[in-house]
């Protein structure tokens, strides 16, 4: 759905793929990269997009099923948010925030957040990222208990292959080992439990049995630590880069009871869930959670120009604002040209009821596609589906739930496959993941579906486990 498309074009005219690909490897440094290994294979280079498709500097047709890091969600060339921002341009093309001033577009946004966001967060601290966003709670949290006199309240516990950003605050909260090894992380004050994720870790208990197995971690962990430490825990309603890991039901509930029990913040990491990826406009809304903190990205602005930030609940903006000064903030906090782009995508999301389309028709539609297509293959198993999240976990047997040895290197190589059939899929740890723009109809989701297909079917042959798929 894209009334106002902008016309595709190249930019700089006239290189060929060899040399943008020249010049990228002799002075970008990627991130998440082996740069030694991309430089020698060569970059894909990406020059315009429309819709839910990218397209290359080969002049092919990419179907763009993760929505380019998770927040394209209401697609490519909306014309509507390159005016605002050519126009908010022209008449104030940046002021800070500090300094007791204010701009329109910071102020439009902020009344608009208040309006969509979960009943009491009325308020939002602006931020450039999600990582910096997350950066930002761990200051936040830490001077709210200190506000109340409890200065030792400190720790935050987060979850093993959780994500909240690659700063060395995002990095720590988040579990992710491989990136605790570089920089001597966790920082301290944080601490991690196991993620919910039964088909992994469930053993012979059921799902609902496991979910609360999970929580209760949580709980074990807030009295090994001591509760007068602990000042909150934090997690995504649905684990994005972890895997998409969709928690049992039990999970979530039981996360809110301990949080309620033990008198701690509880923080909904909302950069990946939010402004529409669950079906609701947050996942803590789909989980029917209260969270007191809320991070945001992504999707506030549908990735078309950065900034990000943290939803806060009257409980904890009323302790911030009566506690004096919070000396921290950013020279774009707020930046008035992403504040007008971010409110005219939420206006848009809005006046096209794209979260309420998606979740009414175009979504389930996609997840029967979607486990007609994988329930029986026999390469994978715990195809898993919410709102437009998809995922399934490569396997070597699915009756014993065993997976394969190497499944990380071996999504990886599907993942390639994806790539060369034209279909941005990603690879994380053994699973195939999917996040397609929000704006996908159903015939869209019949051809990401049969790409899918013919993706995984060419790796089963490859792997010769089925010939005749």
């Amino acid at each position: 759905m894209n009334p106002n498309p902008i016309s595709p074009g190249h930019s700089s005219p006239g290189r060929s793929t060899a040399q943008y690909q020249a010049l990228d490897a002799a002075h970008h440094i990627h991130p998440f990269s082996d740069t030694a290994a991309l430089n020698a294979h060569g970059s894909r280079v990406i020059t315009h997009a429309e819709g839910i498709y990218l397209f290359d500097s080969d002049g092919n047709k990419i179907f763009d099923a993760m929505s380019g890091l998770w927040c394209v969600n209401i697609g490519y060339g909306r014309q509507e948010l390159a005016e605002a921002a050519y126009q908010q341009m022209l008449q104030l093309p940046f002021y800070n925030t500090f300094f007791k001033t204010t701009h329109p577009p910071v102020i439009e946004l902020s009344s608009l957040l208040a309006q969509v966001a979960p009943e009491g967060f009325n308020h939002v601290f602006y931020t450039n990222s999600g990582s910096e966003g997350n950066d930002t709670i761990i200051r936040m949290v830490r001077h709210y208990w200190a506000t109340l006199g409890q200065p030792q309240k400190k720790t935050i516990i987060a979850r093993e292959n959780g994500y909240h950003g690659s700063t060395i605050g995002g990095a720590s909260l988040g579990g992710m080992h491989y990136m605790h090894e570089q920089g001597d992380l966790p920082i301290p004050g944080i601490a991690h439990i196991e993620q919910p994720y039964w088909y992994a870790n469930g053993g012979e208990l059921s799902p609902k049995e496991y979910g609360l197995k999970a929580a209760r971690a949580l709980e074990q962990k807030i009295l090994e630590l001591g509760v007068e430490n602990v000042a909150a825990f934090i997690g995504e309603p649905v684990q994005g880069a972890g895997g998409i890991i969709i928690p049992p039901s039990s999970y979530w509930p039981e996360i809110q009871r301990i949080c309620d029990q033990y008198g701690i913040l509880l923080i909904a990491d909302e950069v990946i869930c939010g402004f529409g990826r669950t079906g609701s406009w947050f996942g803590s809304q789909h989980y029917g959670i209260r969270p007191h903190l809320m991070t945001i990205a992504k999707g506030l602005s549908s990735g078309y120009i950065p900034i990000g930030g943290v939803l806060i609940h009257d409980s904890v903006a009323k302790v911030l604002i009566d506690g004096g000064d919070f000396n921290h903030g950013f020279t774009y906090s707020g930046h008035p040209v992403a504040c007008a782009v971010a409110a005219t995508n939420i206006r848009i999301l809005q006046k096209e009821r794209i979260i309420e389309r998606m979740n009414e028709d175009v979504a389930p539609y996609a997840a029967q596609l979607w486990h007609d297509a994988f329930d029986h293959h026999p390469l994978v198993d715990d195809v898993r589906s919410l709102g437009f999240f998809f995922a399934l976990t490569l396997v070597e047997d699915k009756a014993s739930r065993k997976r394969f040895e190497h499944g990380s290197s071996m999504a990886l190589r599907c993942r390639d496959i994806c790539l060369k059939n034209q279909l941005v899929m990603r690879a994380t740890g053994d699973s195939m993941i999917a996040a397609p723009p929000l704006v996908m109809s159903r015939s869209q989701a019949e051809e990401f579906v049969r790409l899918a297909k013919q993706c995984i079917d060419e790796y089963a042959r490859e792997l010769g486990i089925r010939k005749d798929l």
